[in-house]
């Protein structure tokens, strides 16, 4: 079975499966977690830590950033936290922008208005 095979069957992992996955030391995960404050794994009952596929997905990239971009660690917190402003912009923009006619039809009814309380 293959690491994304064993990825996409799983929805959490415990830092010993993310060490063994991308082949970063458990202490340098924990390091991570510290450093990148993206990086949060959430902690069970008897507080153990519970990687979500998306944790894994950052601990890629942050390996990625790290070895092959040669980032430094503030480069890739700088690198991350603009990464996720820019995809919770795009969702936020995506979902919950109103076309551009509503805003029109909008405005047109507050001009009319603003028009009635100067006539009073």
């Amino acid at each position: 079975m293959s690491h994304l095979e064993f990825i996409e069957e799983k929805e959490k992992f415990s830092i010993a499966e993310v060490s063994r996955l991308t082949l970063v030391p458990k202490h340098t995960l924990r390091y991570w977690e510290d450093e990148v404050k993206i990086l949060r794994p959430i902690r069970n009952s008897s507080g153990k830590r519970i990687y979500r596929k998306e944790d894994v997905e950052t601990v890629f990239k942050i390996k990625n950033l790290l070895y092959n971009e040669r980032y430094t660690i503030e480069g890739v917190k700088k690198y991350l936290i603009k990464d996720k402003k820019k995809s919770n912009a795009s969702n936020n923009c995506q979902e919950h922008m109103p076309d551009s006619k509503f805003l029109q039809d909008i405005k047109s009814e507050l001009k009319h208005i603003l028009k009635l309380l100067r006539d009073i």
